[in-house]
């Protein structure tokens, strides 16, 4: 691949978005703590065009309920290709309360990697999804421009 088309990033499709996301189970979830953004790991499924995470009691839960706005981050690389790929869904979070929708929503696959109670189902419904995929820099790429960028004397 010539260098100029590993540097072109190509947007994704609505469609080519879901299906990626399909493919991880952990993504990252941004939320405003007190007016200040924080970020937390999370392992999701996708339902019917929205994401949906377990937790517990706590910062997580209490940020990105009640039509909270949040943003979820996922990517992934091919490892035969050097493609990767990166999506980010926006919209609102909001518990999951009525009983017949926790228990459709206890029947997902969701494993979450750390242990502990996780009684509570977050669904984040998207007002957003876009994506891209752009080829990996080698990183002697890299390496190379910052090790000539150092030995060059400032002007």
């Amino acid at each position: 691949m010539s260098n100029e088309s590993s540097t072109q990033v190509q947007n994704l499709e609505h469609h080519e978005c879901w299906a990626l996301l399909r493919t991880v189970s952990v993504g990252r979830l941004a939320v405003l703590v007190d007016g200040r953004p924080d970020i937390f790991p999370v392992n999701y499924t996708v339902d019917s065009g929205t994401l949906v995470f377990r937790t517990s009691q706590g910062t997580k839960l209490s940020a990105a309920s009640g039509d909270a706005p949040v943003a979820v981050e996922a990517d992934g690389v091919d490892p035969e290709s050097g493609l990767a790929w990166s999506v980010v869904i926006k919209g609102t979070a909001a518990l999951v309360k009525s009983a017949e929708d926790v228990l459709e929503t206890s029947r997902l696959y969701l494993f979450p990697w750390q242990s502990g109670r996780k009684d509570a189902f977050v669904r984040i419904t998207p007002d957003s999804v876009t994506g891209r995929r752009f080829q990996v820099t080698d990183p002697m790429t890299w390496w190379t421009q910052i090790s000539s960028a150092a030995r060059t004397a400032p002007e």
